[in-house]
């Protein structure tokens, strides 16, 4: 296919989501078209023919833009973030297994939402299943293009998904993340560490083989954890207990961390330090950003989208200086109001090979990150033109 037929079908797209979104998006309250999304992604995970029909849509539609960022090569440079692809709450770990022996599909959108888009970051898993916040917990902004939430880690554990997913070996990505968080609630450092690598077990044991881990070591969308654990000596122990499990069954899966917005420098620099003493690969910035929830300002809500990009721009800054200065080897992927082609230039421009992306599924639709990868190349292609008429 012509470079030219795919920027006109993605201008295309662009365009008609724009007309179509105010009607099918955004005349729903947020939550209930967040409600309706995962409810259409459990009938077109299993509806005839809609993932060879994805999988169409995405070769048609894909920039070309492989690269290798975190010990990983990448078909894409951007990956769909975790928080869409997780899976429901359960109660407990019994009721979650009975789900998955009873051939229930637990993790909506595990199958079409990586046909469409490409590279997907699963989860994030705890090691216990989490019902998730109830009531209202997802809102929008549209004036500024962000999102806000506090579904509250809802998933199904992580024993229950590793025996999900790995009974669908034949039918998993080519290339896929498993996104691992340090379950809520849990105050001492060795059970935090016996959590973290019991989850890792299960999905070693199911025989999955993801392309990177992630561990989430911020979570500020959940009541018992505003803080996140990013401490040093508790990420010393986190982090090489992780990456020590790997190894003592000699697979060379890189792990990658994800952190909040907000860290102080000496923070950053502590956190860097350990990230390339351990043998982390990549580290994620960032998460969502602590803000008062609309509907009480006494419970937090983490914003993402255009809010949270000058928080996170400034994160990826901290860190990429960080990086350049000690000369470590971590690379950093950014992840925060990646939007347009503009907001993932200034990410680049800061050194960035790689991001995660959310709220632009909201605002710029399904083919968001074709769309944002063909601004990128559009912009690069004129960039180019400029220089050889100066140089002539």
């Amino acid at each position: 296919m012509s470079a030219l037929f795919r920027t006109w079908l993605l201008r295309g797209l662009a365009a008609a989501y724009r007309i179509l979104a105010p009607i099918i998006v955004f005349s729903l309250p947020a939550q209930a078209a967040h409600d309706s999304l995962l409810r259409w992604l459990r009938i077109l995970d299993n509806a005839p023919f809609c993932v060879p029909i994805a999988a169409a849509l995405h070769r048609l539609t894909a920039v070309e833009s492989e690269t290798e960022v975190g010990g990983a090569r990448l078909s894409r440079r951007l990956i769909l973030a975790a928080g869409l692809v997780k899976g429901n709450g359960f109660a407990d770990e019994d009721e979650a297994l009975l789900a998955v022996k009873e051939g229930r599909k637990l993790i909506p959108g595990w199958r079409i939402v990586p046909a469409l888009l490409g590279p997907v970051e699963f989860g994030s898993f705890t090691r216990h299943p989490r019902i998730g916040n109830r009531g209202r917990v997802v809102w929008r902004h549209e004036s500024t293009r962000s999102t806000q939430n506090r579904v509250g880690l809802r998933n199904p554990g992580a024993r229950a998904a590793a025996r999900f997913l790995g009974g669908h070996q034949s039918e998993l990505p080519k290339e896929f993340g498993i996104n691992i968080a340090v379950s809520p609630g849990v105050d001492e450092i060795e059970e935090q560490t016996r959590d973290v690598v019991e989850s890792l077990a299960f999905f070693l044991d199911a025989d999955l083989r993801p392309t990177w881990f992630t561990l989430n070591l911020s979570c500020p969308n959940t009541e018992d954890d505003p803080q996140g654990y990013q401490i040093e000596a508790e990420t010393r122990q986190l982090c090489g207990a992780f990456i020590k499990s790997l190894r003592a069954r000699e697979l060379d899966i890189p792990l990658w961390v994800k952190l909040s917005p907000g860290l102080a420098d000496e923070q950053v620099s502590a956190l860097m330090r350990v990230f390339h003493e351990v043998g982390v690969k990549a580290v994620i910035a960032t998460n969502t950003l602590p803000k008062p929830s609309p509907d009480d300002d006494s419970v937090q809500a983490g914003v993402g989208g255009g809010d949270l990009y000058p928080e996170a721009l400034e994160t990826v800054r901290q860190l990429i200086g960080e990086k350049i200065r000690q000369g470590y080897a971590v690379d950093v992927i950014a992840c925060g109001g990646i939007l347009d082609g503009d907001s993932m230039r200034e990410y680049e421009g800061l050194g960035v090979k790689a991001g995660q992306y959310w709220s632009a599924l909201v605002y710029r639709g399904p083919f968001a990150a074709a769309i944002i990868e063909s601004e990128l190349a559009r912009h690069d292609y004129e960039y180019e033109a400029i220089q050889r008429e100066s140089l002539a």
